[in-house]
């Protein structure tokens, strides 16, 4: 009897901490992240791309991924401006051919510093968008939930993809880790996205 006790107590004491280390991790993700640019080409480029995401505060995969589908863009003679939602407010009166969101997941979710930014944007209807799902692995819901988001505000959602950090992002075995392999997925979607956006 004592021992069923003890047990449950240890139970009740580790589903206690684990709700606890969740709320704050929930607390500290969610938060908006610093302000960030980073440009990719040449600022006078004919094409131009916006790409916001906010800084995972953990992986940092966010930030790869878009400076690398930035750099993919790159390839084919575009500029990029690789942006945190903090630093987007300042090239709202700018005219961008592309705007790329790239959320991460939290609580099967995209991240809520982008949802509040495509929100409250007045400048999408109409415009190409490209959104970029992250993820552990389980992001169907969340990718959902982002494209609907640009969808309401009538901009034309050209693209969709999801990479992640735990589940394989190819289908062949291999032991390259899976956010070098999402970084290389990223840069091939850049390309594919600009050839694209040209034809």
């Amino acid at each position: 009897m004592k021992r069923r006790k003890r047990m449950m107590t240890n139970i009740l004491v580790i589903l206690g901490l684990t709700l606890i280390v969740w709320i704050v991790l929930t607390v500290i993700v969610g938060k908006k992240g610093p302000e960030k640019i980073a440009i990719v080409g040449a600022a006078n480029s004919d094409q131009k791309a916006l790409i916001v995401y906010d800084p995972d505060p953990i992986y940092n995969l966010d930030e790869k991924v878009s400076k690398s589908f930035a750099e993919g863009l790159l390839e084919r003679g575009w500029g990029s401006k690789v942006v945190t939602v903090a630093a987007a407010k300042k090239f709202e009166k700018e005219l961008f051919d592309l705007y790329v969101f790239c959320a991460n997941t939290y609580n099967w979710a995209p991240d809520k510093a982008i949802r509040d930014h495509i929100k409250n944007i007045d400048y999408l209807q109409g415009k190409d968008v490209v959104a970029i799902t992250l993820g552990s692995g389980s992001t169907k819901r969340s990718q959902r939930l982002l494209e609907e988001s640009i969808k309401q505000k009538e901009a034309i959602l050209i693209d969709s993809r999801t990479f992640w950090l735990m589940k394989p992002n190819t289908e062949s075995k291999t032991k390259r880790s899976n956010s070098k392999i999402a970084v290389e997925m990223a840069n091939n979607f850049g390309k594919e996205i600009a050839e694209r956006i040209k034809n």
